[in-house]
């Protein structure tokens, strides 16, 4: 009989079966060999480190491993779906199929609590668009003290936001609310606004590898330029920015269309050395000089 295999040796056999597969990676892992660490560690919840990798792994973990290797292979399921977790700005979230997957740069900006760009410490911040709440949580440990507020117009992702904010014991100051961006939060003005809308235009959409297609389509898809939703928050944001606010944003791809429909606003383009891009930032004191009109 066959000795158990050890987690490295496990880890050895799934990358070798994702290296041949022809597999997309854009949810939180850019290669085979990562995504295989993370499934196999994932599964039996064992730390990142190498002293485990010559464990023995138990027989219900591997036929475990090697199912969800077959479902990641042949339906092109994204890992994080399978594992109903995932990691973002060094924090943990309950994820499921329905919500948008955690992997927006501006957890990097998080990280460093947004330095050099906030004039002060926020007061309060809200998430626009919150998903799975991974950014407002985020932020919630980053900023101790501030009132969060995370906003969804989807049910599925409100609930699943109220578990991680559950799960990260905030509930005393991170509030979740259903909503159609700013459309229930009474007259609230917030000294930090973040969100990560939607922002795949519509020649994209036609080319998503099926990975994303796993993922809501109402999550990605956002016109012909990619900008319906950003349009709407650039039309809101003068009435709830407050007077030394700041909107932190991404737009992806959809940054030149961007660029060329408002080209009077200032937008700054923070590095992101760990990778990503078309994140920008506004302050409140740039819609007061320009306005937020397009150009279109």
């Amino acid at each position: 009989m066959r000795d158990a295999p050890s987690l490295g040796e496990m880890i050895d056999e799934v990358a070798a079966r994702f290296r041949v597969s022809d597999l997309y990676y854009g949810h939180g892992y850019d290669n085979p060999w990562d995504e295989a660490v993370a499934l196999v560690l994932g599964v039996g919840e064992f730390p990142d480190d190498k002293s485990v990798l010559s464990q023995p792994l138990a027989d219900v973990l591997r036929r475990r491993i090697t199912r969800l290797a077959t479902r990641r292979i042949e339906e092109r399921i994204p890992l994080v779906y399978l594992l109903g977790k995932a990691n973002f700005a060094g924090f943990e979230f309950l994820m499921e199929p329905g919500v948008v997957i955690p992997r927006s740069p501006i957890g990097q900006l998080i990280v460093n609590r947004f330095e050099p760009w906030l004039s002060t410490i926020p007061r309060n911040i809200v998430d626009v668009g919150c998903g799975c709440g991974c950014i407002g949580i985020a932020c919630a440990f980053k900023f101790p003290g501030v009132e969060v507020l995370l906003i969804d117009d989807d049910p599925g992702a409100v609930e699943l936001a109220r578990r991680n904010v559950a799960l990260h014991e905030l509930g005393d100051r991170v509030e979740v609310l259903h909503s159609d961006l700013f459309a229930s939060a009474g007259d609230s003005m917030f000294d930090l606004v973040i969100s990560n809308p939607p922002y795949v235009d519509s020649v994209d959409m036609g080319s998503l590898p099926s990975e994303y297609r796993h993922e809501p389509e109402s999550g990605l898809a956002a016109g012909d330029d990619g900008l319906e939703v950003v349009d709407r928050l650039l039309t809101e944001l003068p009435g709830r920015l407050a007077s030394l606010g700041t909107f932190v944003c991404e737009v992806g791809g959809s940054a030149p269309a961007l660029l060329r429909k408002y080209p009077q606003l200032p937008f700054i383009w923070p590095d992101l050395p760990q990778g990503g891009a078309g994140v920008f930032l506004l302050h409140a004191s740039d819609f007061a000089q320009t306005g937020a009109r397009s150009s279109a």
